[in-house]
């Protein structure tokens, strides 16, 4: 049976030193009027110096949203939409890690779009595409630069709403490594932990295709094989560049196949305990790696391979449990703190363990993953994981 494909990723990548003094040449073909959404860390670190200086170049008149300082909440993006309407801005520029790239995919859609965000949870839902957007990461880790998903918390629910629409897809992409030199360590490992999962689990994912196979691939072994470097020395140019190569590739294999059961259990974490989403993944990686492995052995060997273990004369499963191994290596080389030490609370835990995984369930993603987990086994997965963390 034939079957064909889709892939989606924004119109154009500059990726390199220095891509992101190319925001003036490149906005002038998007509006007029940008609104810039970032964090106000970024700008007191000097990040946004040589955009706000290319903008002005090109003479490109800008407003600036800084107050996405965490992850996104419905507020951010209430307050951003107001700050587009007021400066009268035709397109958005957003200079950040994922969280305020995630915001102004948002902010874009409600420019374009009447309701509430929580209004477009969930798969293709969002009406019109939305306002122009170009995305500068300033992390090698979420990809969101060049994805059609938003994750936007709705604290009254404390629930992580995923919204996907190619309609919110960034325009362009401005990958510049020398945006990453200031990152610390801790969060260099987050996003980097993110970017593996990214990886890993678009390569295993059930809708998975060629082009994003080989993209998967590719991330694993680039991240695998400089993410150390990177969180080790931070000035290291070659490292940090790959790492955004790696990042973005693992940004645009998950973008269109999708991701797993990580992502799905890791994502009630984030909304009960206020975790970081990378460290979340990263906590949970090894654990569910182990549970998913029998799904596709195959997959998971070549995993391992790409990630620099040693196979030859191992079984195909024998070779794919060492990706398990692998990864809990990568987190203990990197300091990842345990999910107790990431502020999991065990009392609340146990209290909401089964409205988690009921939650990871209802978000879609465990759906993609090799091997299905029932709610019971997710219980089960995450209690492993925090008590052997523990």
């Amino acid at each position: 049976m034939t079957q064909t494909y889709q892939f989606k990723t924004p119109s154009l990548i500059v990726n390199g030193p220095g891509a992101a003094k190319e925001v003036g040449s490149l906005a002038k073909g998007l509006g007029k009027r940008a609104l810039l959404v970032t964090d106000a860390a970024l700008e007191k670190m000097g990040l946004l110096d040589g955009v706000k200086n290319s903008l002005e170049v090109a003479g490109i008149s800008f407003a600036v949203y800084d107050k996405v300082v965490a992850e996104p909440t419905m507020e951010y993006t209430e307050e951003g939409l107001k700050a587009y309407r007021e400066a009268q801005a035709d397109f958005l520029i957003a200079v950040g890690g994922g969280s305020p790239i995630d915001a102004a995919k948002a902010i874009g859609a409600l420019a374009a779009n009447p309701g509430k965000i929580s209004d477009f949870m969930g798969p293709n839902k969002i009406p019109k595409p939305g306002a122009p957007l170009i995305a500068i990461p300033t992390t090698a880790g979420t990809g969101s630069e060049v994805t059609q998903f938003t994750i936007i918390t709705d604290p009254s629910r404390e629930v992580k709403m995923l919204i996907a629409s190619p309609h919110i897809m960034p325009r362009v992409a401005l990958v510049d490594p020398l945006m990453t030199l200031q990152m610390p360590q801790r969060i260099t490992a987050a996003t980097g932990l993110d970017a593996l999962t990214h990886a890993i689990e678009a390569y295993v994912s059930v809708k998975a295709q060629p082009i994003t196979d080989t993209l998967a691939l590719q991330a694993i072994r680039v991240i695998a094989g400089n993410l150390r470097q990177a969180w080790s020395n931070g000035d290291n140019i070659e490292a940090r560049t790959n790492m955004m190569i790696g990042a973005l590739q693992a940004g645009m294999a998950f973008s269109n196949s999708s991701v797993a059961l990580v992502h799905g259990m890791a994502r009630p974490i984030g909304a009960y305990f206020h975790v970081p989403h990378g460290m979340s993944n990263a906590a949970l990686l090894p654990t569910v790696i182990e549970f998913s492995i029998p799904g596709n052995p195959k997959r998971y060997a070549e995993i391992a391979e790409a990630m620099g273990e040693i196979t030859e004369g191992l079984s195909v499963l024998d070779a794919a449990y060492l990706v398990a191994d692998a990864v809990e290596d990568l987190n203990v080389d990197l300091k990842v703190p345990t999910l107790k030490e990431l502020g999991v609370e065990e009392n609340k835990f146990n209290a909401i363990v089964e409205q988690m995984a009921a939650d990871a369930l209802t978000s879609g993603s465990p759906g993609n993953n090799p091997r299905k987990a029932t709610k019971g086994e997710i219980v089960g997965l995450y209690r492993k994981a925090f008590f052997q963390a523990g």
